[in-house]
């Protein structure tokens, strides 16, 4: 992210067309709330870098701003749903409001980790449980079919709030039965990986994004993990979730060894490029899946190569590499010379354990006053030239509905 919805933006792309006008920054006259982290359009993404940046620096020992974990908490709607960005979170939460399992999902993993926000993590997961699929899983927006992504970071946020992942059921189906159901032979094209959706003839093609996403949630796992135990096991029935996720491990693996160690952008009509987001994504989920040996000759491809990107995009793709390294026991503060901490940091309100205790001080209804259709080819114009490529969630921003 960093903007991080690739399978998204690839649908999205894929709708309107390939003439993208030149990405342009926010003007330096658009108030942007104060306690955010980033400063380009939060539209599409305020909620999931704030995330993701409050997550990092937890994940640190770093103790983040007071204002900004009240600015996450401040974005919740009554019924515990988040979108994705709420430019004043006084107004309250109406049809329009377009709230998304990925959003929320990401809030609770942030705030489960931060501790003290029980009663908003608690009331968000009983939102998601609401809108859970018969086949056990989640898509972006209630009524889609089930995908690899959302039902992933969905899992994660269970497992990071304490709850069984394979208990929480519809019609007597967990989000384990989604997963496997996304999940790839290992004969044939794919090689195990997952599949994002089930495409219009029900079919499944391996989508490296959602593998990566994929191996997290059949491991029950969320984007903070720890090395796994060394794995050498092989391809085989996906009859597991255990199963699946060492066959997404090596189908990753593989992808990743072909293109020297990092993964190529697949956005339409864009020229072959790193895609820098999904690198660091695959490095989780190889390590947590303990094929170490791949997941650190990425890592040290990130750290020879990821700069120019991270700096680009911003707070997400600060958090995403240092989550990276933080499943390889690589240091954050010596990332390739670089400091992602400190560089994470900057993009925000100093934490308070690099300076004094804040407090709130944001003020209700400040927004940016950028207008949604100059949001949406910002957001795309930038990710076809800066290859951001980022990450394995966001699905179906082009179907969005009321959560």
């Amino acid at each position: 992210m960093n903007v991080r919805r690739s399978a998204a933006v690839l649908a999205a792309v894929a709708v309107i067309g390939a003439a993208i006008p030149a990405a342009a920054a926010p003007s330096p006259s658009q108030a942007l709330p104060s306690a955010l982290y980033g400063d380009k359009d939060p539209e599409f993404d305020g909620v999931w870098r704030q995330s993701l940046a409050l997550l990092a620096q937890d994940t640190v020992g770093e103790k983040p701003a007071a204002k900004s974990v009240e600015w996450l908490v401040r974005q919740q709607c009554e019924d515990g749903g988040f979108a994705a960005y709420r430019p004043d979170p006084t107004a309250a939460c109406d049809a329009k409001t377009m709230l998304d399992t990925n959003a929320t999902a990401a809030a609770v993993q942030a705030l489960a980790a931060l501790g003290g926000q029980d009663a908003v993590a608690d009331k968000a997961l009983g939102r998601l449980k609401s809108v859970q699929n018969e086949d056990g899983g989640w898509g972006y927006s209630p009524g889609g079919a089930s995908d690899t992504n959302s039902t992933s970071i969905v899992i994660g946020a269970l497992a990071a709030a304490g709850e069984k992942p394979d208990q929480v059921e519809k019609d007597g189906k967990s989000p384990y039965d989604a997963l496997l159901k996304l999940a790839l032979p290992c004969d044939g094209d794919g090689d195990g990986a997952f599949a994002f959706q089930p495409d219009r003839k029900g079919e499944l093609a391996a989508n490296a994004d959602a593998t990566a996403a994929g191996v997290l949630g059949a491991l029950g796992k969320g984007m903070v993990t720890e090395p796994g135990a060394k794995s050498d096991a092989t391809c085989a029935e996906p009859g597991t979730p255990k199963q699946a996720a060492v066959n997404g491990a090596a189908y990753l693996t593989s992808a990743l060894a072909k293109d020297d160690n990092h993964l190529m952008s697949a956005m339409a009509g864009a020229e072959p490029q790193p895609d820098y987001g999904n690198t660091a994504d695959a490095v989780v989920a190889l390590a947590a899946q303990g094929n170490t040996a791949q997941a650190e000759k990425s890592v040290r491809w990130l750290e020879k190569n990821s700069a120019s990107w991270a700096a680009q995009s911003g707070p997400a793709a600060y958090a995403q590499l240092i989550f990276a390294a933080h499943a390889t026991g690589t240091n954050p503060r010596d990332f390739g010379g670089a400091d992602l901490v400190k560089q994470l940091n900057a993009t925000g309100p100093a934490p308070q354990t690099a300076g004094k205790a804040q407090s709130s001080d944001e003020k209700p209804g400040e927004k940016d006053d950028s207008g949604s259709f100059f949001g949406v080819w910002w957001y795309v114009g930038v990710c076809l030239v800066a290859g951001i490529g980022i990450g394995f969630l966001f699905t179906g921003r082009k179907k969005q509905q009321q959560l």
